[in-house]
């Protein structure tokens, strides 16, 4: 497993933490943070993933 996917989701996971916690407290800036850093996860998460795609690929 990529460090990418593990790296992303712990992103997604904190975002998304951050996003609640800006809605809670009706913190526009916040909530806006966590829904770029969850986003940003999810790309994260997608690069590796089609990083290991590509070594699956290569080990065939």
């Amino acid at each position: 497993m990529d460090k990418n996917r593990v790296e992303g989701a712990a992103k997604q996971v904190k975002g998304s933490v951050k996003e609640a916690i800006g809605k809670v407290t009706g913190n526009r800036t916040t909530q806006a943070e966590g829904a770029a850093e969850k986003l940003a996860g999810k790309v994260q998460s997608k690069v590796g993933e089609a990083a290991d795609a590509v070594r699956d690929r290569v080990k065939k």
